[in-house]
């Protein structure tokens, strides 16, 4: 991936990160029991982990995260999870964000299979491969089974969250 896609994906993600972080703490507002709220707001804390990977993204690629001006993608993306959270249920708003965490969690550790290579993406590699962040795909996979009823509104909320996954990446290398 080129320098300047890379740049702009680490503003976007920072960008779209700030967000999720806020669905989450939504969530966890409204979670009916203390396990709910618990598990919500220990997602954020592994959230506000990745933001500090992508700060020191930004500080050695000159990406400025305070000035980041979201792509039509990123603001749709981000708009619909914060939608979803204030006017869902915590069982929707986690079956919204499940996608984003299942796909890093696959991501890093197909790029880490064969070992971590020494380069400028390593890092990504090693946070979304490590055995930090497995567990918080499995607790928010466990919030989709605790709270998501299975019917179409849940099921069409997932299926639009992995669209916006996937415009999200491409929309880096439309730069």
């Amino acid at each position: 991936m080129e320098r300047a896609k890379f740049a702009y994906y680490v503003g976007q993600d920072a960008f779209f990160l700030e967000a999720f972080a806020r669905a989450y703490s939504i969530a966890a507002a409204k979670a009916p029991d203390w396990t709910g709220f618990t598990v919500f707001h220990n997602l954020v804390g592994g959230v506000l982990a990745e933001l500090q990977l992508h700060q020191g993204y930004a500080a050695k690629w000159g990406v400025n995260l305070h000035s980041v001006e979201p792509g039509a993608a990123t603001r749709r993306y981000t708009d619909f999870l914060l939608a979803t959270a204030w006017g869902g249920d915590v069982g929707l708003t986690a079956a919204a964000m499940s996608p984003c965490m299942r796909l890093y969690s696959f991501l890093g550790e197909q790029l880490a299979s064969n070992g971590i290579p020494h380069h400028h993406y390593a890092d990504w590699i090693r946070t979304y491969s490590s055995t930090d962040f497995l567990p918080l795909t499995q607790q928010l996979e466990s919030l989709v089974n605790n709270y998501a009823t299975h019917n179409n509104v849940v099921h069409s909320t997932y299926r639009y969250a992995m669209l916006c996954e996937h415009d999200f990446f491409q929309a880096a290398w439309l730069v």
